[in-house]
C-alpha cells in the first residue's frame, strides 16, 4: 500500500471564516449581523484569505522535502518530447537548378492576439532536385510476358508522336512507367501532359480508375502508393497538370532498365466505389507530349527552436558554479549542442555533458545541465574523509567565458497541431512559395510532474 503524505494542515479560506463565525457569540455576544456587507465579516474574511495563503505554503514544505530527497538519488525530471511532423515547401514555378531548403528552416503556425505561433524547425537540410527523365515504357498486363513498349524521349517531349498510355481496352494491372535517374523521395513531382481528347472515355473524369506508385528498390520488390495533389487532366482525358507526393523511392528494374520509377497503374475497382460512380476505362487515355518537373519537396520538422551562442557569464574560478540558460525547457540536446569555455587568451574548450559527477575527475571537463529548469552545473569539490579537497570534475579559470554553443527549446502537447496549422515560413526562401503540414503533428507531451517522477523513485 502506498504511502500518501498528510497536509500539514487542511483547512480552506471557507473553513477559516466558518469557524471565526462560528467563535462571535461567545467572545461578542452583541454582534449579530454576520452578512458579508458587515465590515467586520470583511475583516474576518481579509485575515481568513491571508492565513490561506500561509497554510498554501506550510502544506507544500513536504513537497519540497520530497523534491530534495530525488535530488540527493540524482532523479531528475524528465524533459518534454517534441512533436515532429513531415512540412512541405511549395515552389513559385519549377526551377532549372536544385533549390536547397537550409536545416533548421523555421516553420509556424499563424500568431494571433490571444495564441502565440508555435514553431517547427526542419531537422535536415532538404533538397529539390531537378527531375532527370531517362526513360517512358507503357506496360500491357494481359500480354504474355508483361509487354513494354518503349517510347522515344525525344520524340515525347517534342510532341512528335501520340502514344496509347495502356492497351487499347485498358485492364486491371496496364502501366505507364516514368523512369528517372536521380532519387526523387519526398518531392512534389509534376507532369505537364497534352493529351488526345478522343481518348480515355468511359470514366467519372473526377473519379478515375488509376494509382500513382513510387518504386521502392530492388530488395523490398515493392511499390508504394503516391498521394496526388492536383489533376487538372480529367484522369487524362485533358491536357493539363498533374501533380504526386513521391514517398520514399528506390532504384528499381523495369524491363531491364535501372531507374528510380514513378508508375500509373489501372487498379481494380471495388463495389463501393462502383456504388459511388467510379468506372473503368472503355478506351486507353492517348498522349501527346510529356514534360516533368519538380514543384516542391516534403521534410520532417521538429517542434523546436534554436538557440545559438548563449553567453552564460564568466567563471569566478571556484568549483560547483551554476548557470542558467535564457529559454526553457530545454531539448535533449544533439551532436554539437554544447558548452564551449572561452579561457583569456587560450583556445575554445568544449565541454561534455555527463549525468552526473560521481565518475569525473579533477581535470575532466564535464557540465550537468537539468533541461526542465536550464541550470548548468559544473562540478564540484568535496571533503574527503582524510580532510582533504576532491574536485569531480574541472573548473574553468577566472575570467572565463562560458557559452552554450547550441541548444533547441520547445516541446510539449501543444506542438501535436492539426495539419494546415504550420502555414507560416519564419524567414523567406528564394522560389518557396508557401509551406505547410500536410499530416497532424504527433509525438509531443510535456516535462514529467513531480508526481510521475515520485512513482519511478525506488
Amino acid at each position: 500500500m502506498s504511502l500518501t503524505a498528510p497536509k500539514l494542515d487542511d483547512r480552506h479560506f471557507q473553513d477559516l471564516v466558518d469557524e471565526a463565525k462560528k467563535r462571535i457569540p461567545h467572545y461578542t455576544p452583541e454582534w449579530t449581523d454576520h452578512n458579508v456587507s458587515d465590515p467586520g465579516v470583511t475583516m474576518i474574511e481579509l485575515f481568513a484569505w491571508m492565513t490561506d495563503i500561509l497554510l498554501y505554503r506550510l502544506n507544500r514544505v513536504p513537497e519540497r522535502h520530497t523534491i530534495k530527497f530525488m535530488e540527493m538519488l540524482g532523479i531528475t525530471l524528465k524533459e518534454p518530447v517534441p512533436a515532429t511532423a513531415p512540412v512541405t515547401f511549395w515552389l513559385s514555378a519549377p526551377q532549372k537548378n536544385p533549390v536547397i531548403i537550409p536545416a533548421g528552416t523555421e516553420v509556424a503556425s499563424t500568431q494571433t492576439e490571444t495564441t502565440p505561433s508555435i514553431i517547427f524547425t526542419t531537422d535536415e537540410e532538404a533538397r529539390v532536385d531537378v527531375p532527370a527523365l531517362n526513360a517512358i515504357l507503357s506496360r500491357v498486363a494481359a500480354a504474355k510476358g508483361k509487354q513494354y513498349q518503349t517510347q522515344n524521349l525525344r520524340r515525347v517531349a517534342a510532341g512528335f508522336d501520340g502514344f496509347d498510355a495502356f492497351s487499347p481496352t485498358p485492364a486491371v494491372d496496364d502501366a505507364l512507367y516514368f523512369g528517372f535517374a536521380n532519387d526523387l523521395s519526398h518531392h512534389i513531382l509534376g507532369f505537364e501532359l497534352t493529351c488526345d481528347g478522343a481518348g480515355g472515355a468511359g470514366i467519372d473524369p473526377t473519379m478515375p480508375p488509376v494509382v500513382w506508385e513510387a518504386s521502392t528498390g530492388d530488395k523490398d520488390d515493392r511499390w508504394r502508393p503516391c498521394v496526388v495533389d492536383v489533376d487538372t487532366t480529367k484522369g487524362m482525358n485533358a491536357s493539363g497538370r498533374i501533380h504526386i507526393h513521391v514517398p520514399e523511392m528506390g532504384p528499381y528494374s523495369v524491363n531491364n532498365q535501372k531507374a528510380y520509377w514513378v508508375r500509373v497503374r489501372v487498379r481494380d475497382i471495388s463495389a463501393e466505389e462502383r456504388a459511388e460512380g467510379m468506372r473503368p476505362y472503355r478506351t486507353t487515355p492517348r498522349l501527346q507530349k510529356i514534360a516533368a518537373a519538380a514543384w516542391g519537396i516534403t521534410t520532417q520538422a521538429t517542434h523546436a527552436r534554436l538557440i545559438r551562442d548563449e553567453f552564460l557569464g564568466q567563471s569566478d574560478g571556484t568549483p560547483g558554479q551554476q548557470f542558467k540558460l535564457q529559454v526553457t525547457p530545454v531539448l535533449s540536446r544533439q551532436p554539437g549542442q554544447t558548452l564551449v569555455v572561452q579561457p583569456p587568451n587560450e583556445a575554445p574548450q568544449v565541454w561534455t555533458e555527463v549525468r552526473d559527477f560521481a565518475d569525473s575527475g579533477a581535470f575532466d571537463r564535464h557540465f550537468t545541465l537539468d533541461g526542465v529548469t536550464g541550470e548548468v552545473r559544473l562540478g564540484p569539490a568535496l571533503r574527503q574523509p582524510d580532510g582533504t579537497m576532491k574536485l569531480y570534475g574541472a573548473v574553468p579559470p577566472r575570467g572565463a567565458n562560458l557559452i552554450f554553443k547550441q541548444y533547441r527549446t520547445g516541446g510539449g502537447q501543444e506542438g501535436n497541431v492539426q495539419a494546415g496549422i504550420l502555414n507560416t515560413l519564419k524567414t523567406s526562401i528564394p522560389f518557396v512559395a508557401r509551406v505547410s503540414n500536410r499530416e497532424p503533428a504527433w509525438g509531443g507531451q510535456d516535462a514529467e510532474s513531480l508526481e510521475t517522477a515520485v512513482m519511478r523513485a525506488p
